[in-house]
């Protein structure tokens, strides 16, 4: 069996297909990877013997369009990729896409008349009449006067269809496709996959929507901690995290508000890089900055996590028991944010740009005993690794079973 994995995003897109690659290889899959060629990523599949098929420019160069123009050319240069997927693919028994891989990837996939599954790692963009869609671009709003859910998702698709169907139809048109006529409904497909943890990110289920929920992706790190890092948390009490991951656009000075607001609280502090290049503040012995590093291992010695609500981190810290502070700064963080309070596991900052207080305010939650023994409590019942139950799944719907999943 013959597996090609395809994704264009960030970290959080790429590491959960990466442990998804894994269990296929432990079941005998023959698996490689579309991804950015990013050096972290390039490095991340060396290390567990997954093939690199580069796609797109590098994902540490990409912004957020802010602008109908500016989706307008992404969608296009994101379908522009659509060459090298297919080459990726042939002979290949089946392709599961993930971030913003679909705009070239199902195209590929139907050229090739091969299976076809669409998997997302948050529920909040999966259509819903239980739930609200969120905005697509910064600033958006829907008309204050709708509260019906299933009128909201309508006007959800047409502005994917206003945002991206000339691009992709032009695109598709040139290699012998048809149109588009519903974006969305391209993008996700009629049964997408969940890949999130239940516990963190219940799904609910109803009628308009087949959703196939395996359980959060998880690539096991057996890395060990740096000597320098194991000194600093050896020589006092546990220190708070703070980073932002792949956020490159934080506030310019969010490192300062961090550090102040968690040496407020008599709490020393870990300072993640992150794609923002965060750095200490002062040459105090109770700040330490660390780059890479192995946070399934660090998150268990931490007091708490503050960050900014990509799925894989708070799946990351919850898995370990420790309590968080997000500060969503963009897409489904807000949604992470929301789950986290609501769990009772930490507290969700309200928007993108702390100052000293607000985030003391939060860190105040958070380092509360009884949010403590909460986080410790639904650490507990978090199942096991997802990626398994995928991979199993996968298998039968390429093949095995000879009926794709989506189409």
């Amino acid at each position: 069996m013959r597996v090609l994995l395809s994704t264009y995003g960030s970290r959080g897109d790429v590491e959960p297909l990466v442990g998804l690659a894994v269990q296929l290889q432990a079941l005998g899959a023959d698996v490689r990877m579309c991804a950015p060629p990013d050096e972290v990523f390039a490095r991340l599949l060396a290390r567990v013997g997954v093939e690199l098929v580069p796609v797109g420019q590098p994902m540490g160069t990409m912004t957020r369009p802010s602008t109908e123009s500016a989706a307008a050319r992404r969608a296009a240069e994101l379908a522009a990729q659509f060459d090298t997927i297919v080459a990726a693919a042939e002979g290949y028994d089946g392709l599961l896409a993930t971030g913003l891989s679909h705009f070239a990837s199902r195209s590929a996939a139907e050229k090739l008349g091969i299976p076809y599954v669409y998997a997302t790692f948050c529920p909040f963009m999966l259509r819903s009449p239980l739930q609200a869609p969120p905005a697509l671009l910064p600033g958006q709003s829907f008309p204050s006067d709708v509260s019906d859910n299933r009128v909201l998702w309508d006007l959800m698709s047409q502005t994917f269809n206003e945002l991206h169907g000339k691009a992709l139809s032009a695109h598709r048109a040139t290699v012998g496709l048809p149109p588009v006529e519903d974006v969305y409904d391209f993008i996700f497909t009629d049964r997408p996959w969940l890949a999130s943890d239940p516990t963190l990110s219940p799904w609910r289920e109803h009628s308009e929507l087949g959703v196939v929920h395996t359980g959060a992706w998880i690539l096991p790190d057996e890395r060990p901690l740096a000597d320098d890092l194991l000194a600093f948390l050896d020589a006092g009490a546990p220190p708070v995290f703070v980073g932002y991951g792949s956020m490159r656009g934080v506030s310019a000075d969010i490192a300062r508000v961090s550090i102040e607001a968690i040496r407020a609280h008599g709490r020393r502090v870990l300072v993640g890089r992150g794609w923002a290049d965060l750095g200490l503040i002062d040459d105090g012995a109770d700040c330490f900055a660390v780059g890479e590093t192995n946070h399934q291992e660090l998150f268990r010695r931490v007091a708490a996590v503050v960050h900014h609500g990509g799925a894989g981190t708070t799946t990351t810290a919850a898995r370990a028991g420790a309590p968080q502070v997000v500060v969503p700064q963009a897409g489904d963080q807000p949604y992470w944010a929301g789950r986290v309070a609501d769990l009772g596991i930490g507290a969700g900052h309200d928007g993108p740009i702390p100052t000293t207080e607000s985030l003391s305010a939060a860190l105040e939650t958070a380092l509360a005993p009884e949010t403590h023994a909460r986080a410790r409590s639904v650490a507990a019942a978090i199942p096991a690794d997802g990626a398994a139950v995928a991979a199993e799944l996968l298998l039968d719907a390429f093949g095995r079973k000879g009926q794709p999943t989506s189409a």
